[in-house]
């Protein structure tokens, strides 16, 4: 075990103590272990909050016309307060191919795949909407290199 650390069994939660201490450099905060080393932070790509929020809406909302809570889109709109023009936007990303899906929720789409873009009208077949967003990542300032949503996944 690393030096310093700590575990115990608290009735049924497992506590684990890490000693460690928080230091400002450059404006910026990092961890520092005891022995004054840096602790790296896993580099994963984050999804985007924003894009997580609007496809569980579009899940959400899709849900409740499928089971007939509400007849529409407007019927949704008025009880959440919100225009129609937004629900339905909103609710096309419920129509999204499952890879795309997938590149928004482990965060590959860093500011390639925005919600702007996908707000617009996106073609139904699949394949299409992976051209579609494929196009857009090519001329995304943004945009990641060797990752093509084109070649499915």
């Amino acid at each position: 075990m690393t030096q310093g650390v700590e575990t115990r069994l608290d009735g049924e939660t497992l506590v684990v103590r890490i000693p460690m201490r928080f230091q400002r450099r450059g404006g910026r905060k990092r961890i520092v272990a005891p022995d004054g080393s840096a602790i790296v932070l896993s580099s994963k790509q984050q999804p985007d909050s924003t894009l997580l929020k609007a496809l569980a809406r579009a899940w959400r909302w899709q849900r409740l016309l499928d089971d007939g809570i509400y007849a529409s889109v407007s019927d949704i709109g008025d009880a959440e307060k919100i225009s129609k023009s937004y629900v339905s936007r909103i609710l096309r990303l419920a129509l999204l191919a499952p890879d795309i899906i997938g590149m928004i929720l482990e965060g590959r789409s860093e500011q390639a795949v925005m919600l702007e873009q996908l707000e617009r009208p996106l073609p139904a077949s699949w394949k299409d909407q992976r051209d579609a967003i494929g196009q857009t990542r090519q001329s995304s300032p943004g945009c990641m290199a060797g990752s093509s949503p084109q070649t499915g996944g």
